[in-house]
């Protein structure tokens, strides 16, 4: 068995957690009863990051969260974020001061808690410096809101101008066997400055698990017009899973298990501790995911997944 933990910052949390984001929105209808059972699985399985946002499903998520960690929140590892709002019916980066504090106070209601533990600007504004936006969170944890603080999808430069106010203790990025942005700068200034990757969609979206049908995606479903998702991209990329799916047959495991297991094991490469966040509203994917703490790549099994990045067809988005 693997180290089942990991050390952000001096910050302890489990070496998975688990991404709400699809409880809520962009990946079908939501499923509250099954959402919160999967959450308390995944606290019984030693999956105890948790991870929301106050965008998520406009302010559902947080709400579905909080009633899923009732009467455990001293095991949860809670993190949650502000940065992108919605209230005004279309998405506006917001990062000022008194939005921060504001968002801040209406996500522990919603959460049913008197503080977060991880607490994130989900995305810098244009319009706010982010070393004004980091002073602002530090005023929380100086009040006791907040006890840590991190940074979603910025730069390394963005990064070390934060970590100049307040010590940040992750950054959060999209990561995974085709999506290898955050390597570089990003990650040298996290090495530097002792702060962790937390890396969302390390499934690919569910593409790497090798089940996803991309024809069947709903109307509603927002991958249905990701290039990567789409026609002729679509189909070249099913090489990138069938080499998953080899390298998943020869351990007996899932390539969505493979898929995890290389996101984890990318701590040592890049000097950083990386945990994965695969989001799932499912309780028997979030067991098959938890597994993957489990599984130990080799490393001919690393040199052919690490190359797998060269031959992905599309972008993001």
């Amino acid at each position: 068995m693997t180290d089942r933990t990991v050390s952000l910052g001096g910050w302890q949390t489990s070496a998975e957690g688990l991404g709400c984001f699809g409880m809520s929105s962009a990946y079908g209808a939501a499923d509250w009863d099954e959402s919160v059972a999967t959450i308390r699985r995944a606290l019984d399985l030693g999956v105890t990051l948790i991870d929301t946002a106050n965008s998520y499903g406009i302010g559902h998520n947080e709400v579905l969260v909080g009633r899923a960690i009732t009467g455990r929140r001293d095991e949860v590892q809670l993190a949650t974020k502000a940065g992108m709002d919605f209230s005004s019916g279309r998405l506006e980066l917001r990062a000022d001061p008194a939005y921060l504090k504001a968002a801040c106070d209406a996500s522990l209601l919603r959460l049913g808690t008197d503080h977060i533990d991880l607490y994130y600007l989900h995305r810098v504004s244009p319009g706010t410096p982010v070393e004004d936006s980091v002073a602002a969170l530090a005023d929380l944890v100086k009040a006791g809101k907040v006890s840590h603080l991190g940074l979603s999808e910025v730069t390394g430069d963005q990064l070390r101008v934060a970590h100049a106010v307040h010590p940040i203790t992750a950054v959060q990025s999209e990561y995974s066997l085709w999506t290898r942005d955050p390597e570089g700068t990003l990650t040298d200034a996290a090495r530097q400055l002792g702060a962790g990757l937390v890396a969302y969609s390390p499934l690919g979206r569910g593409f790497l698990t090798g089940t996803l049908d991309v024809t069947s995606l709903a109307d509603n479903d927002f991958r249905r017009p990701l290039p990567r998702f789409s026609g002729a991209a679509a189909e070249a990329n099913t090489a990138i899973t069938a080499a998953v799916r080899e390298i998943a047959a020869a351990h007996d495991a899932t390539p969505a298990q493979v898929a995890i297991a290389w996101v984890r094991a990318q701590s040592g490469r890049l000097g950083i501790p990386v945990v994965p966040i695969p989001g799932t509203k499912r309780v028997r994917w979030l067991e098959e995911n938890a597994a993957a703490m489990d599984l130990a790549l080799t490393g001919g099994d690393l040199m052919t997944l690490d190359a797998l990045a060269d031959i992905v067809v599309g972008g993001r988005y």
